[in-house]
């Protein structure tokens, strides 16, 4: 079977969700697919040397020359919207190009950037082939809780013309969330070609880790004797993740507390400013780490934090929840309480939310946390390796491509 499948980001560039699609690749290759994959010269956290080597670099094999990959030159992506929307759009021009010379037997292609799904369906016109869409993110929607525009605005308009695009044309929609689907459902699209996959882990790379071999301690210089509170994530418009310093502030004098933050975004600077400015000696604040020190992070931690901006927890689920189960450590979420995360974690025992965006409430939860820890599931691990594990969770895209290649 002929896979042709694109991604607008690909290694050596630097996301957090790189490893999903590395992981489907691998599993389709070794179920004897023949993958094609057209990508753009790197440039998401990746340096000029870097760049300037595989824009030499055009063509290149893995997985015993079962995935060829094929580079596209382009220039690299901005911070204004209308330059990374024209980029977008080239880079889709190319690759329907690139995809119509192609033999394909299905196409799998996923939503970032959200033009991806309306590029296949106009291939599929012309190639008659089945399309597996894969939905990270629900679009118009996310330019919403962003900031970015507004219902009914000319921007929404638009991105509900070139959703339903794309979802009337999908053969098959993989979606990240049980709320997800409900979104897709509420817009009319048949339940029979929507399947539920979350974002796994791999729980042998992400693993507990004891405290007197966690290196961490020693490199942040907090003492492993504290109360260690952790939140690694972005600090930006839909995360909500001020909260969690506004809560360090309510608990600056509870010296035995400490805050370990592991951040980036575009709110990152405001958020070291913030503990600089409000003298939080009970904050540690550093840059996020590399995937690879999940584990470290994660097992820091007594309990761990998830946040969100008020209403943009009903839109998914965080993919961190996974590897913070997968720790053993307890969750406390800013988050809306009505969402799947509130659900997941009231299931396996792993913690609870609390309303988003009030940090006394989220430090008063912290403190009974902290009396009542063994009010929590001491192997929410297993709830992990049952329902996002690697394995199983792989296992069920490659089947759904599988699936939409009979379809042809």
């Amino acid at each position: 079977m002929n896979v042709l499948a694109y991604n607008a980001y690909y290694s050596p560039e630097n996301a957090s969700s790189m490893y999903l699609t590395e992981n489907i690749y691998e599993e389709l290759a070794k179920s004897g697919c023949n993958i094609t994959l057209y990508v753009p010269s790197p440039c998401r956290g990746v340096t000029n040397e870097v760049r300037e080597t595989y824009k030499k670099r055009k063509n290149e094999k893995q997985h015993n020359g079962k995935l060829s990959i094929h580079r596209i030159s382009m220039y690299r992506e901005g911070t204004k919207t209308i330059s990374r929307a024209i980029r977008y759009l080239l880079l889709n021009a190319a690759f329907i190009w690139k995809g119509l010379k192609t033999d394909a037997d299905v196409i799998f292609v996923q939503s970032t950037p959200p033009t991806q799904g309306a590029m296949a369906a106009i291939i599929k016109k012309i190639k008659k082939v089945p399309i597996v869409y894969n939905v990270q993110d629900v679009f118009p929607d996310s330019l919403i809780t962003t900031n970015i525009t507004q219902k009914g605005s000319i921007i929404w308009k638009i991105g509900r013309v070139i959703e339903n695009f794309s979802y009337k044309n999908a053969d098959k929609i993989i979606v990240i969330s049980d709320s997800f689907k409900k979104n897709l459902l509420d817009k009319g699209v048949p339940d029979s070609k929507i399947m539920v996959v979350p974002n796994w882990i791999d729980c042998n790379e992400v693993v507990p880790i004891r405290r007197e071999e966690n290196s961490l301690f020693k490199e942040l210089g907090v003492s492993s004797e504290s109360f260690i509170v952790v939140y690694a994530g972005n600090f930006g418009a839909a995360q909500g993740a001020m909260v969690v310093l506004e809560a360090a502030k309510y608990l600056k004098d509870s010296k035995d507390i400490h805050f370990a933050i592991f951040g980036g975004g575009s709110e990152f600077d405001k958020a070291k400013q913030f503990v600089i400015d409000n003298k939080l000696d009970n904050v540690t604040i550093d840059d996020l780490k590399p995937p690879e020190r999940v584990s470290e992070v994660y097992s820091l931690g007594d309990i761990a934090l998830i946040t969100c901006k008020p209403g943009v927890g009903m839109s998914g689920m965080p993919s961190k929840t996974w590897s913070i189960m997968a720790c053993n450590t307890p969750i406390i979420a800013a988050f809306d309480v009505d969402s799947e995360l509130s659900a997941i974690l009231k299931e396996a025992n792993a913690g609870i939310c609390v309303k988003p965006g009030d940090g006394k409430l989220l430090s008063e939860e912290i403190l009974f946390a902290k009396k009542n820890m063994g009010c929590y599931s001491k192997d929410a691990r297993s709830f992990v390796i049952a329902n996002a594990s690697r394995e199983k969770c792989v296992a069920k895209y490659r089947n759904s491509i599988f699936e939409a290649c009979k379809l042809k």
